[in-house]
């Protein structure tokens, strides 16, 4: 490694000391389990995830397994987080509603990836939090709503890409009539309290639905306002 090599090496660490962990992270818990779309994995890399967990379980920030945020919500694993990600196909130019905000990193990972991503959260703690989060790191292009996910966000549809955090016992109808023709909803499915499908859905031009199953999740379950 060369001189210049080393000293910005050192300088980065120096800056955000869970760089080299958040790397390790992507190569070995995401990499590694067959991740390889580039712009997801940037995005799991620049990312920040410790500062989207309580200040006390920041040492586990970038463990393999899902942390609580407390009010019974949870930060997903990184790897499920990327895997949702890459479903998702998000593009630049896409309008996207998370349902779900938690802790805000989804939307943060999102944030990079496409034009607009539009959050709800039930709980006002979390909504609250995840916005102040959100702004104090500037990631102008989220808007975060406290409200009922069941219900959409109905003034700023039809959106190019749908996600759900929390798992429904079946997708709600209003998600479905809120995603555009062409577009995708990715969310874990099932009424187990923590076992789902994890679920593809794409909006045929006609508006016609087609979906699959991609395999088994554990999400926390999503509740009505």
């Amino acid at each position: 490694m060369g001189l210049w090599i080393a000293i910005a090496l050192l300088r980065l660490l120096a800056a955000d000391p869970f760089t080299a962990e958040r790397e390790r992270m992507v190569r070995d818990q995401i990499e590694d389990r067959g991740i390889h779309d580039a712009a997801v994995l940037r995005a799991m890399r620049t990312v920040p995830r410790h500062l989207f967990v309580p200040e006390n379980g920041r040492r586990l920030a970038y463990a393999d397994h899902p942390l609580s945020i407390g009010h019974g919500a949870t930060i997903s694993q990184p790897f499920v987080v990327a895997w949702m990600t890459e479903l998702l196909e998000p593009s630049k130019a896409h309008k996207v509603l998370e349902i779900g905000t938690g802790s805000g990193y989804q939307a943060a990972v999102l944030s990079g990836l496409v034009n607009h991503v539009y959050t709800i959260e039930i709980v006002p703690e979390l909504a609250a939090s995840a916005r102040q989060t959100l702004q104090k790191l500037g990631y102008g292009n989220v808007t975060v709503r406290e409200g009922d996910g069941y219900k959409g966000w109905p003034e700023e549809a039809p959106f190019d890409r749908i996600i759900l955090t929390a798992a429904p016992r079946e997708v709600p109808k209003a998600l479905v009539e809120q995603l555009a023709k062409g577009g995708r909803l990715v969310a874990p499915v099932g009424s187990g309290p923590w076992g789902q499908e994890l679920t593809v859905m794409h909006k045929q031009p006609d508006g016609s639905i087609r979906q699959r199953s991609m395999g088994g999740v554990a999400f926390v379950p999503m509740v009505p306002k």
